[in-house]
């Protein structure tokens, strides 16, 4: 089909929050992501972390999202089969001065409607680990599997009849008298409304109908993740008092629903939105300022790094922080643009997603769906299970007995069922974000082989062909040795 009423740029949380919001009413719907899987960009690297609302100026977007999303997020998580755990936070104060910066958040929060709100004395807190003078007691801060709230929000929209297509690039856009043209670099499509929701490249998508009137500033975060063996290290969210300078909460100590524990984010102004590098001086200084916090951190705690993209419509000498941008074009009706959207873009997706819905409803009438399949079946992983339940999982398909990867002990039936998914996804981090294998201590270097062998014996994908996480990454470019017939 190339016809749509809405057509989605983006397969990022927020394109995909729209997509399962709108697979509720009889639309035809496609969402156009250039990566290979959904989550494939700042959706996935970022610190999984479900806010309250204690950051954002009351009377915001940022604000009023961020706390309708938190209050959406338990019952998204019973119905789609994602985890999410109330930790908690804790915004420490070193000293008296800083008490006082934690008295102004408890105020922002208090305007904004976040309950449960405390100051405590530092030697009140949970935190056996954590010296301070205070802290900002916030229950209703959560933490979540951001790759796989994505992933959840995309399979149950496609289960519902939206149209995923992958490795899809947006090259062009035409105004058109009922809609608009949309060039790709699978094909020409047509769409009554298009819904820009690509991030970093929302101002692209934008020059392609009007001159934009806005910037976007990327800026870098980098992470480290703790093995899972130092896990008891804390057990809420450990914030230090914010940057203003910057627009940014600084490098904070966040528990993982796994159990390994992330330091970071940095916060790099940079100009090459493509740049994610990690890099051994910001390793020590993650570690350095974390160490602020929790100085029982080994160097040897850290088992990899990655680096995610903020979307940034202020830049550092404007002080970082800008309001989100949820507007149709102001040149082009029919065009709606999701601007600067970064953290608490996570929390606030499922509300903005709603916001949408109601924008489009004012342009085309919708009507409710009868066989709306509200919930995605997800079941328990098999570390996770009975003795009793793996074994009668095993009598019947030998492939659940079988360990694919060691350090999460995810079997090849797992994998399988990973690479069977709706979306169509097939790349070794479409295992990964799925069924965890590969994000283990070893990082993949006993399971790679084995997934691939799956990947070539039961899904016929030649090796050449197999990627690790974008249509560029190949993992291999042909054999080494290959036996050819006479």
């Amino acid at each position: 089909m190339k016809n749509f009423q809405v057509a989605i740029i983006g397969g990022g949380v927020i394109g995909s929050a729209i997509a399962r919001e709108l697979s509720k009413y009889k639309l035809d719907v496609v969402v156009f992501e250039m990566g290979s899987d959904v989550a494939s960009g700042a959706s996935k690297a970022n610190s999984g972390v479900v806010h309250s609302g204690i950051n954002s100026a009351p009377s915001s977007l940022k604000a009023r999202f961020c706390v309708e999303g938190n209050k959406m997020f338990q019952s998204l998580a019973d119905g789609l089969g994602f985890p999410v755990r109330w930790v908690g936070k804790c915004v420490i104060a070193k000293n008296e001065e800083e008490l006082s910066e934690l008295k102004r958040l408890k105020q922002v929060g208090m305007d904004n409607s976040v309950p449960g709100l405390e100051i405590k004395d530092g030697s009140e807190i949970n935190e056996s680990n954590v010296s301070c003078h205070a802290a900002l007691w916030v229950p209703t801060a959560g933490i979540t599997l951001p790759y796989e709230f994505t992933i959840a929000l995309a399979e149950n929209a496609a289960e519902n009849n939206v149209k995923f297509l992958l490795e899809t690039k947006v090259t062009g856009l035409k105004k058109q008298k009922n809609g608009f043209l949309i060039k790709t670099t699978k094909g020409d499509f047509n769409s009554e409304i298009v819904v820009n929701a690509a991030g970093l490249n929302c101002r692209e998508i934008v020059s392609m109908l009007e001159e934009p009137d806005f910037q976007v500033y990327p800026c870098r975060g980098e992470y480290l993740i703790l093995d899972k063996k130092y896990r008891s290290l804390v057990n809420s969210m450990i914030y230090p008092v914010p940057v203003k300078e910057l627009g940014v909460l600084g490098v904070h100590i966040t528990p993982t629903i796994e159990g390994n524990i992330l330091l970071g984010p940095s916060a790099e102004f940079i100009d090459d939105a493509e740049d994610k590098r990690t890099t051994k001086e910001m390793m020590k200084t993650l570690l350095k300022e974390a160490r602020e916090i929790i100085p029982a951190i080994p160097d040897k705690a850290v088992i990899n790094a990655y680096s995610g993209m903020r979307c940034k419509l202020a830049s550092l000498k404007e002080g970082g922080w800008a309001d989100y941008q949820i507007e149709e074009g102001k040149q082009t009706p029919g065009l709606i643009n999701l601007l600067g959207i970064e953290s608490p873009g996570l929390t606030a997706a499922p509300a903005i997603a709603k916001e949408v819905t109601k924008m489009i409803s004012q342009s085309i009438k919708l009507k409710t769906k009868n066989n709306f399949k509200s919930r995605r079946v997800k079941g328990k992983r098999f570390s996770e299970m009975t003795p009793q339940e793996q074994s009668i999982l095993i009598k019947k398909d030998d492939r659940w007995g079988r360990i694919v990867c060691r350090c999460e002990h995810v079997t090849e039936a797992e994998v399988i069922e990973a690479l069977s998914n709706p979306l169509g996804a097939r790349t070794l981090s479409s295992v990964k974000y799925r069924c965890r294998a590969g994000m283990g201590r070893c990082q993949g270097g006993f399971c790679t082989q084995h997934i691939v062998r799956i990947m070539e014996g039961q899904f016929n994908i030649d090796v050449k062909d197999m990627k690790l996480k974008s249509p560029d990454s190949n993992l291999f470019y042909g054999r080494t040795r290959e036996v050819k017939d006479d």
